[in-house]
């Protein structure tokens, strides 16, 4: 079975210029280095996506999978659940919880559960989880803050 990681940082944006980052998918391949390519391929009736497809190439890893989206009414929780197993993840569950903060920032908490299809030693995987996550959450913080100074 996968462990769960969870990491968190705080972004000087307001939760929903977090939220509409997070959301807009078709733009990842422009902020996150690993993302090549996001392209919604299902939505729900309100315009927010239900299922995205990926490609990924990261220097440890080469995939291509599509995700299953959920959110909160009030958009402070995204969660996602991989759609069938791809060539390198058997499955992949994950969330960004974001909490508003008195100064108008926002604590945004990932948490991520992969199972790989491939074999790797724990103390390689859990590395390569704490790189992914550190990258992930870094370069949303970079997007929120840069969008927002542009407004």
């Amino acid at each position: 079975m996968a462990d769960s990681s969870t990491q968190s940082i705080i972004i000087g944006a307001s939760p929903d210029r977090v939220a509409a980052v997070i959301c807009d998918f078709p733009s990842y391949p422009e902020w996150t280095d690993a993302v090549r390519e996001a392209e919604v391929i299902e939505e729900y009736e309100d315009g927010y996506a239900s299922q995205v497809r990926f490609v990924l190439d990261a220097t440890v890893m080469a995939d291509e999978y599509v995700l299953a989206y959920a959110y909160a009414e009030d958009l402070s929780r995204v969660e996602w659940h991989l759609v069938a197993p791809s060539k390198m993840q058997k499955a992949q569950r994950g969330a960004y919880d974001l909490e508003a903060n008195a100064d108008g920032s926002t604590t945004v908490t990932y948490t991520l559960e992969v199972e790989l299809a491939v074999g790797m030693l724990g103390m390689f995987r859990r590395k390569a989880e704490k790189m992914i996550m550190d990258a992930a959450l870094k370069q949303l913080k970079r997007r929120v803050e840069a969008s927002g100074a542009a407004q």
